[in-house]
């Protein structure tokens, strides 16, 4: 199984780039990620900016695939432990099929987007800006893969 983590923004600060990549590199192939960055949709001055919602959205679907399956990091969704993200990743891996995961850019994301998704996934109650989303994404991404593999990185 293949992982997208399909971000909007592709001006990213190093200690980001960094902190995403070390996690990235650290799963197997089995449960390979790979970052996408989507370049944020025009907005010019007065414009409305629904419309670079939508425009980031069909770029973020196209990235993701006719087939892959669809979720949001969006902090209205549901808000999993560790454990029960182990328990989704199991799940996934078993059936195959590729995942990706969207995180929008300042504006949200578009309502295709919000179509095709079979849920959405909270980090955190808090707001967390876009590009540390990447990071703590990609961390507990591996964190529940060590969790299913008996690795010592995961230890409560």
């Amino acid at each position: 199984m293949r992982i997208r983590l399909i971000a909007v923004g592709t001006r990213v600060p190093d200690w980001i780039r960094t902190g995403t990549e070390e996690y990235r590199r650290r799963l197997p192939a089995q449960c390979a990620l790979e970052l996408v960055e989507i370049a944020p949709g025009r907005r010019p001055k007065g414009a409305d900016p629904a419309r670079a919602v939508r425009e980031e959205g069909a770029r973020m679907l196209a990235a993701a695939g006719a087939s892959a399956r669809i979720w949001l990091l969006d902090e209205r969704g549901a808000a999993w432990t560790t454990r029960e993200l182990a328990g989704r990743l199991a799940d996934w891996m078993r059936e195959g099929r590729d995942l990706a995961l969207l995180v929008g850019g300042a504006d949200g994301l578009a309502e295709a987007c919000r179509s095709r998704a079979e849920g959405a996934w909270s980090l955190s109650p808090l707001t967390l800006p876009h590009l540390l989303v990447r990071v703590v994404a990609a961390e507990q991404i591996y964190r529940a893969w060590t969790l299913l593999e008996g690795h010592p990185y995961h230890r409560a």
